[in-house]
């Protein structure tokens, strides 16, 4: 928890950029937010692989570290939460033995000259008495997926430890083999017993990988020493969870994430598979969660589309989602049809536009019917889990209603339901929750 006379840093390792934020010890008040960018993928990769220089991830989480305790007294508290998925291995020093393979990289969806993908291939090694319990994660970017190609390519070495990007770079900074909590873990565990599911990792190859010692706590997981300053590190922490965790969710609400991608979320007190993902929650609770829903990746690709002329002219637009919901404030109802499956989803992989007239083309009716489309999907993943509906509520968070008011709209018109909005930074605001509570309340 925060101790007096100890800086407190909230270090967010996320998709888009890297945040830090020092949290005020009294309040838990977020002040000095920082960000950088996520460093961008490395070119000249074949097609559908998304792979980043994880030491340049390092460099840029030290960046934020240094500048967010230039004002301490010398020693820091850094709470971490990071993106899921992907990897990245690592020696017992924390030294990277691969590129990070980010969450986006699609290379398990491709098809073998066996005729299988390597999802395919591990659905079918993976009985449901099996996939039941790791908590039905299976995704082109999960862990698993991603290990198992490594390990068919025989791209797998001894000794070495899978971990995530921000587990990586806690690893790397401390010089120590890296850890897990179980909130990272997903599609790993075996959420009966909390612990590797070994049976499963080893019916698809991986019965001989060193995994990472998973820490069921919140203490301190490592120590690094720069510039004389001094950062104990605490995490990480699954990123979905701390922005749950930091909008303030209760268990009679629907959450509604909103970013990159979007996932639907309810908390439940026991583990109970159903067709969704379930996940380690905090505090002993589970998160069952539907994720990969089209959403601000889709909604950038049409914003590509439209600054394509001007970008080519060297004209920029820089007020573009100002710009989008005001002219979505102009149209209260499109007949104009917008799919936004532009990426394997639980809703499709292609996107369409269709019902398109003269008076209908236009960027108001075309983010209108796209925030439809959204809210759409959202409603019937809802029903998926809970079909009797135990929630009252319904939580927007991930910041796209303060970006289109509209869309806050179309969310109490289709549910029926009170709407919370939660603003602010969520992930490192969970973490700022993680801080001001003992270890033992976690």
């Amino acid at each position: 928890m925060i101790k007096p006379g100890l800086s407190t840093i909230a270090l967010d390792i996320g998709s888009t950029s890297i945040k830090g934020a020092l949290i005020e010890p009294d309040s838990g008040v977020l002040v000095r937010c920082i960000k950088r960018p996520f460093p961008d993928p490395l070119s000249n990769l074949p097609a559908g692989h998304v792979e980043v220089d994880p030491n340049a991830v390092v460099q840029a989480v030290r960046s934020v570290l240094l500048e967010l305790s230039e004002q301490s007294s010398g020693h820091c508290s850094v709470w971490v939460c990071g993106q899921m998925g992907g990897v990245v291995l690592a020696d017992e020093k924390g030294r990277a033995k691969s590129n990070y393979i980010s969450w986006r990289d699609q290379r398990t969806s491709a098809r073998s000259p066996k005729g299988r993908s390597c999802l395919e291939t591990i659905r079918l090694d993976w009985p449901e008495n099996v996939f039941s319990v790791l908590g039905r994660e299976l995704q082109p970017g999960s862990t698993s997926a991603l290990l198992h190609w490594l390990s068919e390519s025989r791209k797998l070495t001894d000794g070495v430890l899978p971990l995530s990007i921000a587990d990586y770079c806690i690893s790397h900074l401390v010089q120590q083999p890296g850890c897990m909590h179980p909130t990272h873990a997903i599609g790993l565990l075996d959420l009966n017993k909390l612990d590797w599911h070994y049976v499963a990792l080893e019916r698809i190859g991986l019965g001989d990988l060193w995994w990472p010692e998973l820490m069921h706590h919140t203490n301190c997981v490592g120590r690094y020493s720069e510039g004389g300053k001094t950062f104990d590190f605490h995490g990480s922490y699954g990123d979905q969870q701390c922005a749950l965790y930091g909008s303030g969710l209760t268990s009679n609400e629907l959450s509604i994430n909103v970013s990159t991608g979007s996932q639907v979320s309810i908390l439940t007190d026991q583990f109970q598979s159903g067709p969704y993902q379930t996940r380690c929650y905090f505090h002993g609770k589970w998160l069952n969660t539907i994720t990969h829903l089209p959403a601000g990746r889709a909604l950038n690709a049409w914003v590509n589309l439209l600054s394509e002329l001007a970008d080519e002219e060297g004209k920029p637009l820089d007020r573009v989602w100002e710009t989008i919901a005001k002219k979505m404030e102009h149209v209260t109802h499109t007949d104009l049809q917008a799919e936004l499956s532009l990426f394997p989803s639980p809703v499709g992989s292609t996107g369409s536009l269709s019902n398109i007239t003269l008076e209908n083309l236009n960027v108001g009716n075309l983010f209108l019917a796209a925030c439809t489309s959204m809210v759409e999907n959202y409603f019937l993943q809802s029903q998926r889990l809970s079909s009797n509906e135990p929630w009252k509520s319904v939580v927007v968070s991930g910041g796209l209603g303060a970006s289109l008011p509209k869309f806050l709209d179309l969310i109490r018109l289709r549910f029926q339901r009170n709407v919370r909005e939660s603003s602010g930074e969520e992930t490192l605001l969970g973490l700022a929750r993680l801080a001001s509570q003992p270890s033992s309340q976690q």
